[in-house]
């Protein structure tokens, strides 16, 4: 029986969620349609550029994205901590960047309200934007609306955009979390889009890359920074205190993610080459199911959480569930539960 999405995202299991949506029927989100012959290939820039406007909004991290023909590919992080910090100053400025105030509000930020109640009920609207401003389903609702709107701009049209809501896909631990972005990084190279990893455009594998290249001109890197959105940044660099920080660094990443790119061939489905990067060995993930779940093309990431058995379980009883779609692929995939973040 479906659930609710409420009831499958949880901060206490994990604040980590792969996220998949998709053009309905053969609608073409970005790249060229080939039945009408029209280019559409400017729309990628489209969902870059509001990513970067919405994190400016919620507290939502970008971890990794893949903006392909006709869907996109996002893991993302939910910041409660952060939101929490926020004054009621704070999340009505960061409301009020995308939504307009109601007018009890908008007095109460002015200092005109006249009455406790007016106060409390104004307080009550402030913590409930709160709320909404780390949910996951308000995020995407203000990615999606918003693309879908300027499409059907475009078109001259009306109408569904998307094919439904968004599929999301909680990540319980480092390695699934890993294994998820290798997935998303690798989309354009399995679709063949690109043949490397730094030739796919509009990938956060590309962009990593291209933040680490020191013979990048800087002018260059300034530019394309612009219509970007910040990435997390991975463990062992210095930069990202946050408790739930991936403990994997960049260079670690990139291995693996070349790694798996260089095995996925048309002429070696699912190989595994000689040199395993230390990284699998130390997610204690099977090369072998790791290639089969990053290689494989549509249906492979149709579950609902991913992690080490260990997870899947506390995350089943925590969610007052018999059972995740899921269990059984993470039991073949991670060999022995990963340390804690």
């Amino acid at each position: 029986m479906t659930r609710a999405r409420k009831e499958l995202v949880s901060f206490e299991t994990t604040p980590y969620y792969h996220c998949i949506c998709r053009c309905v029927r053969r609608a073409f989100l970005c790249g060229e349609d080939f039945y009408s012959g029209k280019n559409y290939e400017h729309r990628r820039g489209w969902v870059l550029e509001r990513l970067c406007e919405l994190q400016g909004v919620f507290a939502v991290d970008v971890c990794a994205y893949a903006v392909m023909s006709n869907h996109y590919h996002l893991v993302v992080r939910l910041d409660s901590d952060r939101a929490a910090c926020w004054s009621e100053d704070e999340v009505m400025e960061r409301w009020e960047r995308l939504f307009s105030l109601p007018l009890l509000v908008a007095r109460y930020r002015a200092g005109k309200t006249g009455t406790v109640a007016e106060r409390e009920r104004a307080q009550a609207q402030i913590a409930l934007w709160r709320e909404r401003l780390q949910d996951l389903s308000w995020f995407m609702r203000s990615l999606n609306e918003h693309l879908a709107r300027r499409a059907n701009a475009e078109d001259g049209c009306k109408g569904r955009f998307w094919e439904g809501r968004y599929k999301s896909q909680a990540l319980l631990d480092d390695a699934a979390v890993l294994t998820c972005m290798s997935y998303v990084d690798l989309n354009p190279v399995r679709a063949g889009m690109a043949d490397t990893p730094e030739a796919s455009d509009f990938t956060s594998i590309q962009q990593r890359i291209r933040m680490l290249a020191s013979k990048c001109d800087r002018q260059e890197r300034e530019a394309s920074d612009e219509a970007q959105p910040s990435l997390t940044v991975l463990g062992g660099e210095g930069a990202d205190p946050h408790a739930n920080a991936v403990v994997f660094t960049t260079e670690d990443y990139l291995e693996l993610v070349d790694w798996a790119g260089r095995a996925i061939r048309d002429d070696k489905r699912g190989a595994i080459p000689g040199h395993i990067p230390p990284i699998l060995e130390r997610l204690q993930i099977d090369p072998v199911q790791f290639m089969r779940h990053v290689g494989k093309g549509r249906g492979t990431y149709h579950v609902a959480a991913l992690g080490c058995v260990e997870r899947m379980r506390a995350a089943i009883r925590r969610l007052g569930r018999r059972s995740i779609k899921g269990i059984g692929v993470s039991g073949r995939m991670f060999l022995a539960p990963p340390g804690c973040r």
